[in-house]
């Protein structure tokens, strides 16, 4: 632990020191997506210079399997390969890449990691808790500081993190084995087209992902939220297609989701278009929706709020922001960051 805490003031007083070559890689490795992200540090504050992310979806068949498939391995380092050359266009002092749930249950993730080490990238595994510390850290970055307890969710392919805090504090941390590309694996295999097997799909789905938040409902009860946010791709899927039937830009309320259930079900039996959805994530409409259906029942959440900042963000403030937010992140034993020899 002290090795981690004068490693991370370290890179803090650096972001002072040399001023010119204050720039971060954050690199997230996610059971449906894999994402980078490259930030400098001016005037106090971070600039992001550069985003780029793949569909990898390194979590498909793992509920089955238990296993990285060959394919989504293969996918996943030739997306590492094309991260490996942004990193190299740029003087980074430190970067991290986090592998959360598909790293955490599957039995060759150490293989994994060590073809990606061969290509140049250091991956550390992080637990659920740790990854729900990053992404609230993330999330309040974007927001205006307030006295109101915030619920912040994050929907995963394989892991859902569940946060509850004030300001910089958290009052409740959850990780759920339950996400996207997990429940499209588990309730809407074999594909199908027909829209009476989709909405029984669809509804089995619901009822199941309710289930296991409500495993936690009591904790979240508790301690007590005024607003919500949630994060993720399968979020900001549902937020687009809210918006394009007529709710404000961001925000995603139950009543809506339920409205538009027939229009999502004849969209995704019929292949045919959905204001708001982007081909390339209609696989994961009817289980992220499934997901973010049965959340809002069990905690009664009637609007939810899309946040664009989440994980990767919460990795940069952790390691350039202040010696406040790295006292969070060394309560909860968070893994070192990596110097780069792009210097």
């Amino acid at each position: 632990m002290e090795e981690l805490q004068s490693s991370l003031l370290r890179a803090h007083s650096l972001s002072y020191c040399h001023y010119s070559l204050t720039m971060y890689a954050c690199i997230d490795l996610g059971s449906n997506s894999f994402h980078i992200l490259i930030g400098e540090w001016i005037d106090g504050r971070i600039e992001i210079v550069e985003r780029s992310s793949d569909s990898v979806q390194l979590g498909e068949d793992v509920r089955e399997t238990g296993s990285i498939s060959p394919a989504a391995y293969e996918r996943g380092l030739n997306c590492l390969q094309h991260f490996k050359k942004l990193m190299d266009q740029y003087p980074l002092e430190q970067y991290w890449a986090l592998g959360t749930n598909a790293f955490r249950v599957t039995d060759n993730a150490q293989d994994f990691i060590q073809a990606a080490h061969d290509i140049g990238i250091n991956i550390s595994p992080i637990s659920g808790v740790q990854e729900a510390v990053l992404i609230y850290a993330g999330v309040i970055t974007s927001l205006p500081v307030s006295e109101k307890h915030r619920l912040v969710i994050d929907i995963g392919g394989g892991s859902t993190e569940i946060i509850i805090g004030h300001k910089d504090s958290r009052l409740l941390t959850q990780s759920l084995a339950i996400g996207s590309v997990a429940w499209r694996d588990k309730f809407f295999s074999p594909k199908t087209s027909d829209p009476l097997l989709l909405e029984k799909q669809l509804d089995a789905a619901t009822a199941a992902s309710k289930a296991v938040f409500d495993g936690i409902s009591i904790g979240v009860k508790k301690a007590g939220w005024e607003e919500a946010y949630a994060s993720s791709g399968t979020v900001k899927m549902l937020a687009a297609i809210c918006q394009a039937h007529g709710l404000e830009k961001g925000e995603i309320e139950l009543a809506a989701l339920q409205a538009l259930k027939p229009q999502i079900i004849a969209a995704i039996s019929g292949g045919g278009e959905l204001p708001g959805l982007k081909e390339r994530r209609r696989e994961l409409l009817l289980p992220g929706l499934a997901v973010l259906v049965g959340l809002m029942q069990s905690y009664t959440v009637c609007r939810i709020n899309f946040s664009a900042t989440a994980l990767r963000e919460g990795m940069l403030d952790f390691m350039v922001k202040n010696k406040k937010t790295i006292a969070i992140m060394l309560h909860s034993q968070l893994p070192d960051v990596s110097l780069t020899d792009n210097r």
